[in-house]
């Protein structure tokens, strides 16, 4: 075996290696105290860090995040915008020029590290670009905890993407991956890639903190305010206590992966309660462009509830829906989105996406860069399933799912597509990194349920969230559910699905009419072996359907909420050609076709249906 392919058939087994011995997961907890300096746009950190090691290593080092050193010229997100030039993010860039490479040097990301010490002990470390290694006094034996302080200023940066100042909508700032945030340990490692622009993981921390800045700002957050009653905005009758004009917001949250935050003197607060939780809190600036905004009310409640019932319980007291001004990003409790919407189906598709990630990256906290298409997918997923019941399409689709299908057919003809397998940050095309995490992540989800049954995949969906709620999954441990959920081998589909760019592409190649039975033949013209739901629509409207198996997967599905099936012998995944005869007659006949629901995703759906006329 060549060296190159080692190395890659190495890459491809580690990304389905799940935790070996007994799950463990590490656990922080942070206090902080930041004193911003709102007219320059800088503000002062100090930070207490209590960090469990429940792992089974010892660690000699341990490395923090510092995000927003990548906000300057000459960083590597510039670089790698530069790189990519019109195939990058368009947000990054501008007619094909990294957004980067212009930033004032008054105005570029700092996060500078004054000291750091471990139980005291001062601690000698190395700033890797966003990337702080820290060498420890004593090492962090196994299931110990150790204790860190350190303190540090920052200048907040021109907001290029997602943190920053004065962002387009006005907002003042946009405090997300704003702190030095201990990166996540486990059975990988240490999880220290580089910030060039995507997503992002961490462990499930506790966060206690202080912010001082000028009494006229109203803060935003992902988390409980402690003392409403002395800032301003969320309290009618608060008084408002300041220290040489500046108030101090006091605030927690427990077991979430992030806090953030935004900061804005035109914010106003508006809050309700969703039956059975959460408490939902809006923060917004009140102006001609956000007034949808006052419609959201009894969309996002809906929105919970049904989110409640199929995903399972969102577990924290609240959620906030802050307008951040740039996009959508999601982080513990909260997400930074777009305030301007031209009507509220647009801005709850926002809020619904954004929100969903409460569930597929906080809840269910995947490694995020290393497999995105698990968070944004299911997210999407998520998001596609309630909005389908919030805003009833005009037209009637075959399945919610219908419109995201027909743009991966779309999109695969253009010839960029990349392996969702890919690691986020490294895909060289922005579109194709869109259509791999995002699309075929959903994908994943709507195949599964045409192939092992729509019940079968919600129970999944069900399991995956009563095992591995408040934990960090792998795409293996939602595999091994579904697996044992619906009888199925499915690691086949898994390995096409995500692996690989193939596609699937079956046709009707052959009809043949007789005297009491009509005769099929099917082509395989593809890459992505599948079963087949085969049916067909009676002259007087009756659907009968035949449940073509593939023998890869050794259990057969019987019934789907598309209807119930009548066995046919199975189709070697080897063989090209499959015939079928039913005992209808052509003048017996309207429609003969292959799935009927429109489900799979066949990127020639043409020849799949024939009129019989």
């Amino acid at each position: 075996m060549k060296k190159s392919v080692a190395i890659l058939f190495a890459f491809i087994i580690s990304q389905f290696h799940a935790q070996q011995g007994p799950y463990y997961q590490q656990s922080a907890k942070y206090k902080m105290d930041i004193d911003v300096n709102a007219e320059k746009f800088t503000y002062e950190g100090k930070q207490t860090l209590d960090y469990k090691n429940n792992s089974p290593d010892q660690l000699d080092v341990v490395y923090f995040h510092l995000y927003w050193n990548a906000f300057k010229p000459g960083s590597m997100m510039d670089q790698r915008v530069a790189s990519q030039g019109k195939n990058g993010d368009s947000r990054l860039q501008k007619d094909g020029i990294s957004r980067l490479a212009s930033i004032p040097k008054d105005q570029e990301g700092a996060q500078n590290i004054h000291w750091i010490k471990q139980n005291g002990k001062t601690l000698k470390f190395e700033v890797q670009e966003t990337v702080m290694k820290v060498y420890l006094a004593e090492p962090i034996k196994p299931n110990s905890s150790t204790t860190f302080t350190l303190e540090w200023d920052a200048v907040i940066p021109q907001q290029i993407r997602r943190s920053g100042r004065n962002n387009r909508e006005g907002v003042d700032m946009t405090m997300t991956q704003w702190y030095p945030k201990i990166a996540e340990y486990d059975y990988d490692g240490w999880a220290t890639f580089d910030y060039v622009g995507r997503e992002f993981h961490a462990p499930f921390s506790d966060f206690d903190v202080t912010i001082k800045i000028n009494k006229d700002y109203v803060i935003g957050a992902g988390g409980t305010l402690e003392n409403p009653s002395e800032v301003k905005g969320y309290d009618p009758n608060a008084k408002i206590k300041a220290d040489k004009n500046k108030a101090t917001w006091k605030w927690t949250a427990k077991n979430i992966l992030d806090f953030a935050w935004a900061a804005d003197r035109d914010y106003i607060v508006k809050s309700f309660d969703v039956p059975q939780g959460p408490k939902v809190f809006l923060v917004y600036q009140n102006n001609d462009k956000t007034k949808v905004w006052e419609e959201a009310q009894p969309y996002v409640t809906k929105y919970y509830q049904l989110m409640n019932a199929h995903f399972g319980k969102y577990v924290y007291p609240s959620y906030a829906f802050i307008q951040g001004g740039d996009g959508g990003m999601e982080y513990g409790m909260c997400t930074m989105i777009l305030g301007e919407a031209k009507n509220i189906e647009g801005l709850m598709g926002l809020m619904a996406h954004e929100g969903a990630h409460s569930w597929y990256q906080q809840m269910l906290a995947t490694n995020e860069p290393m497999r995105p298409w698990m968070d944004e997918g299911f997210t999407s997923y998520a998001e596609g399933y309630v909005m389908n019941q919030l805003f009833p399409p005009a037209q009637k689709l075959p399945n919610p799912f219908f419109n995201s299908i027909n743009a991966y057919r779309n999109f695969v003809k253009k010839g960029i597509e990349e392996p969702a397998i890919w690691l986020g940050d490294h895909h060289d095309n922005g579109t194709a990194y869109t259509y791999a995490s995002y699309v075929k992540g959903e994908l994943y989800l709507v195949e599964l349920g045409y192939i092992m049954g729509e019940q079968n995949l919600a129970e999944t969906l069900k399991q995956y969230y009563d095992q591995w709620a408040m934990k960090h999954p792998s795409d293996r441990d939602f595999l091994h559910i579904a697996q044992k959920v619906s009888g199925m081998d499915l690691k086949w589909f898994q390995n096409y699905w995500i692996n690989t760019t193939k596609t699937i592409d079956y046709a009707i190649k052959d009809v043949k009419y007789d005297a009491k039975s009509t005769t099929i033949t099917l082509v395989n013209n593809g890459q992505v072996p599948m079963p087949i739901d085969f049916s067909i629509m009676t002259a007087d409207q009756k659907i009968v359907n035949y449940q073509i198996p593939m023998n890869m997967t050794h259990t057969w599905k019987t019934k789907d909420a598309y209807g119930e099936f009548k066995t046919m012998p199975y189709w070697p995944w080897t063989q090209k050609e499959y015939t079928i005869t039913v005992p209808y007659t052509k003048s017996q006949l309207s429609m003969i076709g292959i799935d009927f629901s429109q489900r799979m995703a066949d990127v020639n759906p043409e020849d799949n249906f024939v009129e019989v006329k």
